[in-house]
């Protein structure tokens, strides 16, 4: 019989308690004169009254419940949930890195401000820009911050444009960062190779383009073969080129944005340099840009002189401040002791191996799924569902749902939305051979089951302890709080 993990409220018993406190020494203050009277309960909250020993053992049970990528693989694509050596979180934790302030003098932080220049020198160099700005605290706000300095750019040349080209294979942050700094976006369509369609993307160049937002190797984890002329056509009508960096975790030592010629490249550190991610953060979102953008970039950033360190300021066509202080700056730490650990050649394994474990799971998984780009793919790529739907009913998301019967984290599905029933994989460089063996069994036997038992497949998952959700209803009327009764 499945064992239902109680609620911390189901081991209450009145009288226990998990503490015990001195009685108080000194006259206690009313709590209307500490506390404003509206803010005063009408009388105490209904907390479970457990043991010590009650809460240790629940809170144990309930952590044992949670899925991370220290227990097993994420093959999450597009989103890079890799392995993040411990070592580093070490380096960030050192008292003399946590116990810092940011208002101290900078002859007090030298050492601080080195590693962030430092991090900004070796960013630069592996996405082939001169200059590069560690403020954004994600992803998306780097794609904001690019877009900004490309706006101030068009504005500083006395252009008014505002339209920004996102291909439809495009990450959903991309439209709506150019929409939250007042830019309209404009889509072009793919070509059958997976790239973009030049035919499409001519179509809509004109006079009003302020940029391109590409993600190359893009969301099919397809690298675009036609990435130079791509630059030329919309260079060509003085348009610039921004780079959604989520995908560098391909490319790193092998080839550079700035290369085929990007102007603004964002990286997210949360992904490819070492800080582990999901749930919200934290994480950091550096923008490189060219030459020609960087009297537009944020400050402060961190200058050299010598042997000395120091905030420059002195930027007058500077977009401002993006977020406050240097950005988040233990999450730069571990970006640099990943990348001082690996140095170049390791970097460029990292990519060479997440590459090779992408392309090994692709074509083991092709004869059982649809494989709508058959060509060599880089660190992730997308299979679809649709024989499974067509022939017997099983949907992409009731495929993921069965996956979690058998201990595993499942795979992106729905995304990208080009592809009918898609599942989106990315094993990383992370997993050993027989790690990717298993998660290709797994997903062949329930391509199988989907054949011989659908209704198995469809009814999943039958070992989690919260079953199958009505999908609609979880997301329309959330229920997260207990209320009694």
């Amino acid at each position: 019989m499945k064992r239902v993990e109680p609620l911390i409220f189901d081991l209450s018993s009145p009288g226990r308690v998990a503490y015990s406190l001195p009685a108080v020494d000194v006259p206690a203050a009313p709590l209307e004169r500490l506390l404003p009277a509206g803010a005063l309960r009408g009388r105490a909250p209904r907390l479970p009254e457990v043991s010590e020993i009650d809460v240790i053992r629940h809170f144990v049970r309930l952590s044992r419940l949670n899925y991370g990528v220290d227990l097993g693989m994420y093959p999450l694509g597009s989103c890079t949930m890799k392995y993040s050596p411990k070592i580093n979180e070490d380096a960030a934790r050192m008292a003399g890195f946590t116990e810092l302030h940011p208002y101290q003098p900078e002859e007090t932080v030298q050492g601080a401000l080195e590693l962030l220049y430092q991090t900004q020198c070796f960013l630069a160099a592996i996405g082939g820009v001169d200059k590069v700005s560690l403020q954004p605290a994600a992803g998306a706000h780097g794609e904001l911050t690019g877009l900004l300095i490309i706006k101030k750019y068009h504005e500083s040349r006395g252009e008014r444009r505002n339209k920004v080209i996102i291909p439809d294979s495009a990450h959903g942050t991309n439209p709506a960062s150019a929409v939250t700094c007042g830019m309209e976006t404009v889509e072009v369509k793919s070509d059958e190779r997976g790239g973009v369609d030049l035919d499409a993307l001519a179509a809509v160049l004109d006079e009003g383009v302020a940029a391109l937002m590409l993600t190359n190797p893009n969301t099919l984890g397809l690298f675009d073969e036609n990435m130079r002329r791509i630059a030329e056509m919309v260079h060509a009508k003085g348009g610039l080129l921004h780079y959604d960096g989520a995908n560098v975790n391909a490319i790193m030592g092998i080839t550079r944005p700035g290369d085929a010629g990007f102007d603004v490249v964002h990286f997210n550190l949360h992904k490819t340099f070492s800080t582990p991610h999901g749930g919200g953060g934290p994480g950091a979102g550096p923008v490189g840009v060219k030459k020609l953008l960087e009297p537009f970039l944020p400050v402060p950033t961190v200058g050299r002189d010598g042997e000395r360190f120091f905030l420059e300021d002195d930027r007058p066509q500077s977009i401002g401040r993006m977020k406050s202080f240097y950005g988040n700056f233990n999450v730069v730490v571990k970006a640099y002791a990943f990348i001082r650990s690996l140095g170049p050649d390791g970097l460029k394994r990292v990519s060479e191996d997440a590459v090779l474990n992408a392309n090994y799971l692709m074509r083991r998984l092709q004869p059982y799924f649809d494989l709508p780009y058959d060509r060599h793919c880089m660190h992730e790529f997308v299979l679809s569902g649709r024989r499974q739907k067509n022939e017997n009913g099983v949907r992409t998301l009731d495929m993921a749902k069965r996956v979690l019967d058998y201990g595993l984290h499942p795979p992106t599905n729905y995304f990208p939305l080009i592809v009918e029933e898609c599942l989106m994989i990315e094993p990383t460089e992370s997993e050993s051979v027989e790690t990717l063996d298993e998660f290709a069994d797994v997903l062949i036997t329930i391509a199988g089951e989907a054949k011989e038992n659908p209704d198995v497949v469809k009814s999943a998952p039958h070992d989690t302890p919260v079953l199958r959700l009505d999908e609609v209803l979880a997301a329309r009327q959330l229920n997260l709080r207990w209320k009694k009764g």
